[in-house]
C-alpha cells in the first residue's frame, strides 16, 4: 500500500445501511418477525418511500420520514416510528450530529414497545454510526458487536446483514482485514439470499475497499467500475457518487491522474446536482490531490477552499484532516513551509487518534520534507524515523492480514467441502433406505428385509446423532480457545433472562492486545488468547460460565449473583491474569486485563442493555489506566 493510501470515512461510504431496517425481512423470516398491523398502517408506504429515496436523494428521504412521523402521530405504531427515526438518524449523520443523536434517543425510547425484536439491532447500528462519526471507533465497534449479537438472537437476517456490514467496514478501517472480509462476505450472502442486489453491491464495494488497503488496486478497480455502472443504470446516484469517489481513489493510488481527474469530476458534478455537500467536499479533495501531483499548487488550494467551506458544518473530522494534509502539500509547493507545518500537524493529530496508519505515514513523509525546508534537521530526522516505524508496521500488518485472509478462504472452502460430503452421505443413505423400503413390499422377504431395515435405521440414527452432536459442538465452540463462542454464551444469557433469573455479567478485555499482535505476530497473540481463556476457565466455580465474545473480549456469566460477589470475582480474575508468565513468548510487559461489571435483571433492557452497561464500565476501566475493574450502572426495572 502506498504511503498516501487512505480510506473513505464511514459516513460517506455506507450510510445507507441504517435505512435497510425498514425493508422487509430476508426470505424465510418475514412471517415470523414482521407484525401484520405495520403493513396496513398508512405510514408504512411512506416509510418505504423514505428508504428508497435515501439511496438516490437524501432530501426526499428526510421529507418522507417527516411525513410518516406526522401520520404516526395520529395513529401510533412503535415499529414504524422506530424505522422512520432511523431514516432521520442516517440523514443527520452526514449533516448534524446533535440531531442524529436526538433521532437515536427517540428510537431507543420506543424499543420497549416494539414487536419486532430485531429492531434493537437496528438501533445499535445507528448508535455505532453516531460514535464513529464522532471519532470514537472503540465504542462504535462495541455497538456493532451488540447489534450482531441482538440480530443473531432474534434470528433477524436483515438486521444481521446490516450489522455485519458495518462491523466489517470498521474492522477494515482498523486494519483487521481478514476479519473484515469475513463479515463483509457474510453480509453479501445474506443480502443475496434476501434479493437485495443494490445492498449486496455496496457490500462488495466494501470488499473492494479492503483490497485497496491491502494493495490489490487492480481488483478493487474492477469491482468499483462494475458497481458504478450498475448504480447509475438503476438511478441510484447518491450511492454512485460514493462508488465513483472510491474509484477515483483507486486511480490515485496507482498514479493514474488523468483517470482520477475524470472520475472525481463526475462525482463532483453529480453531488452538485443532488445537493450532496459531503460528496462534493470529498470530490474537491480528490481534485486537489490531482493538482498537487501536477504541481498546480494554486488550483489545489482553490479546490481545498471549496472542500473546507462544504465540510465546515459536517460532523467529519477525518474529512477535514484529509483536506489539511492536501493543503500542507500545496503550501510546501508554494514555498510556504510554516503554513505547511501548521496544516500537517493538524492532520497528524486526527489521523493518530483514529489509528489510520496509512494516513499517519503519509503525513510523517510530508512533515519530514517541510521541517527540512525550515532547517529543522533534527525534527525532520525524527519524522523520518516515525515514518519508517509506521510503514514497517503497515507492511507487517498487510502481510499478516493477507496470510490470515488466505487462511480464512482455505478454512471456509474446507468447511464447504465437509458439508458437501455430509450432504452426499445423507443422500446416499436416503437412497439406500428408499431401495430397502421398495424391496420390503415383496412378501417373500418381508421378515428378512424388516431386520435389515431396522439395522440400517439404527446405524443411520446413531450416525445422525453423532453428526448432530459434533456439528452442534462446533457451532457453539470458539475454535481458538475452546470456550463457548459468542452465539453460545449470549444464548445462555438470553435463557437466564427469559427464565426470570438475575445474573451478573463481566466483560473481560485483554489490555494492549493489538500491540502484542503488532510486535510479536498473530501466532503469539493466539497463544496469549488461549492462556487467558484457560486461566478464566480455571477460576470459575459452580454455575458460572464464560465464552469468547470476539477478538480479545470474553464474557463471564454469574447466575443469581449481586454486585459485591461479582466485583470480587472480577478482581480475582484480574489478579490471576497478571500471574501469567509472559516470558514464554518473549513479551516484556505483564499480561493484564480490564473488566466491566453489570447486573442483568429481567426487564425492558434485554441483552443489549446489560452488554451496553458492562461495555461502558469496561470503557471506564480502560480510561482509568487499564488493569482495572469498574461497575456499570444499575439495570432498568420493569414497571
Amino acid at each position: 500500500m502506498p504511503l498516501g493510501a487512505t480510506i473513505v470515512p464511514v459516513c460517506i461510504a455506507r450510510s445507507f445501511v441504517v435505512l435497510l431496517c425498514a425493508l422487509p425481512l430476508l426470505a424465510g423470516a418475514q412471517s415470523a418477525f414482521t407484525p401484520a398491523p405495520t403493513a396496513a398502517h398508512p405510514a408504512a408506504p411512506v416509510v418505504q418511500q423514505a428508504i428508497n429515496a435515501g439511496r438516490s436523494n437524501p432530501e426526499d428521504a428526510r421529507r418522507f420520514a417527516d411525513d410518516a412521523l406526522g401520520l404516526i402521530a395520529t395513529q401510533p405504531e412503535p415499529d414504524l416510528e422506530i424505522r422512520a427515526q432511523l431514516v432521520l438518524c442516517d440523514y443527520f449523520l452526514e449533516r448534524d450530529l446533535v440531531r442524529a443523536r436526538e433521532a437515536l434517543a427517540r428510537a431507543t425510547a420506543l424499543l420497549p414497545l416494539a414487536r419486532r425484536s430485531g429492531l434493537r439491532a437496528g438501533v445499535q447500528n445507528c448508535e455505532g454510526e453516531v460514535h464513529e462519526a464522532a471519532g470514537d471507533n472503540a465504542r462504535a465497534l462495541s455497538a456493532y458487536e451488540r447489534a450482531v449479537s441482538e440480530a443473531e438472537v432474534a434470528a433477524d437476517g436483515e438486521m444481521l446483514a446490516n450489522a455485519l456490514y458495518l462491523r466489517g467496514w470498521l474492522r477494515g478501517v482498523q486494519g483487521e482485514y481478514a476479519l473484515a472480509l469475513v463479515d463483509l462476505r457474510r453480509s453479501i450472502g445474506l443480502y443475496e439470499r434476501g434479493n437485495y442486489p443494490e445492498h449486496s453491491r455496496t457490500a462488495v464495494n466494501g470488499v473492494a475497499t479492503i483490497y485497496n488497503r491491502m494493495g490489490d488496486y487492480a481488483q478493487a478497480q474492477v469491482y468499483f467500475e462494475q458497481a458504478a455502472k450498475a448504480q447509475l443504470a438503476a438511478g441510484l446516484e447518491r450511492e454512485a457518487v460514493v462508488t465513483l469517489y472510491n474509484l477515483g481513489r483507486s486511480h490515485e493510488y496507482q498514479g493514474r491522474w488523468a483517470d482520477a481527474e475524470g472520475t472525481f469530476t463526475q462525482a463532483m458534478q453529480m453531488s452538485r446536482r443532488l445537493g450532496y455537500a459531503r460528496g462534493e467536499a470529498y470530490a474537491a479533495r480528490g481534485m486537489a490531490a490531482v493538482h498537487n501531483a501536477r504541481g498546480e499548487w494554486q488550483s489545489a488550494l482553490a479546490q481545498l477552499a471549496r472542500a473546507d467551506a462544504l465540510a465546515d458544518p459536517l460532523p467529519d473530522a477525518r474529512l477535514r484532516a484529509h483536506v489539511a494534509l492536501a493543503r500542507g502539500k500545496a503550501m510546501r509547493g508554494l514555498a510556504r513551509p510554516a503554513e505547511s507545518l501548521t496544516a500537517l500537524t493538524q492532520a497528524l493529530e486526527v489521523f493518530r487518534q483514529a489509528e489510520a496508519y496509512a494516513d499517519v505515514a503519509a503525513t510523517y513523509a510530508a512533515l519530514a520534507t517541510t521541517r527540512a525546508d525550515l532547517g529543522d534537521w533534527r525534527g525532520a530526522f525524527d519524522d523520518q524515523q516515525r515514518l519508517k516505524e509506521t510503514t514497517d508496521r503497515l507492511h507487517a500488518r498487510q502481510l499478516d492480514q493477507r496470510v490470515l485472509a488466505l487462511k480464512v478462504e482455505f478454512d471456509t472452502a474446507a468447511r464447504d467441502k465437509e458439508n458437501a460430503l455430509l450432504q452426499r452421505e445423507k443422500a446416499t443413505t436416503e437412497a439406500a433406505l428408499a431401495q430397502e423400503l421398495s424391496a420390503s413390499r415383496l412378501k417373500v422377504v418381508v421378515i428378512a428385509l424388516a431386520g435389515v431395515l431396522a439395522a440400517v435405521l439404527a446405524v443411520v440414527a446413531w450416525r445422525g446423532r453423532r453428526v448432530s452432536r459434533t456439528m452442534q459442538a462446533l457451532a457453539m465452540t470458539d475454535e481458538l480457545t475452546g470456550l463457548p463462542n459468542r452465539r453460545a454464551v449470549l444464548a445462555r444469557l438470553g435463557s437466564l433472562l427469559a427464565a426470570g433469573s438475575p445474573c451478573a455479567v463481566l466483560i473481560v478485555d485483554i489490555d494492549h492486545f493489538k500491540a502484542i499482535n503488532d510486535r510479536h505476530g498473530h501466532p503469539v497473540g493466539d497463544e496469549v488468547l488461549r492462556a487467558v481463556a484457560g486461566t478464566l476457565a480455571a477460576e470459575l466455580r459452580g454455575a458460572m460460565s464464560a465464552g469468547r465474545l470476539g477478538g480479545e473480549e470474553f464474557l463471564v456469566l454469574m447466575p443469581r449473583t449481586e454486585i459485591d460477589p461479582a466485583m470480587h470475582l472480577a478482581e480475582r480474575l484480574r489478579a490471576a491474569m497478571a500471574r501469567i508468565d509472559p516470558a514464554r513468548w518473549s513479551i516484556a510487559l505483564p499480561i493484564t486485563v480490564s473488566v466491566g461489571v453489570a447486573l442483568a435483571r429481567p426487564g425492558p433492557g434485554g441483552i443489549a442493555d446489560v452488554l451496553r452497561r458492562a461495555d461502558d464500565a469496561l470503557y471506564a476501566a480502560k480510561a482509568a489506566g487499564r488493569d482495572r475493574v469498574r461497575a456499570g450502572q444499575a439495570a432498568l426495572v420493569a414497571a
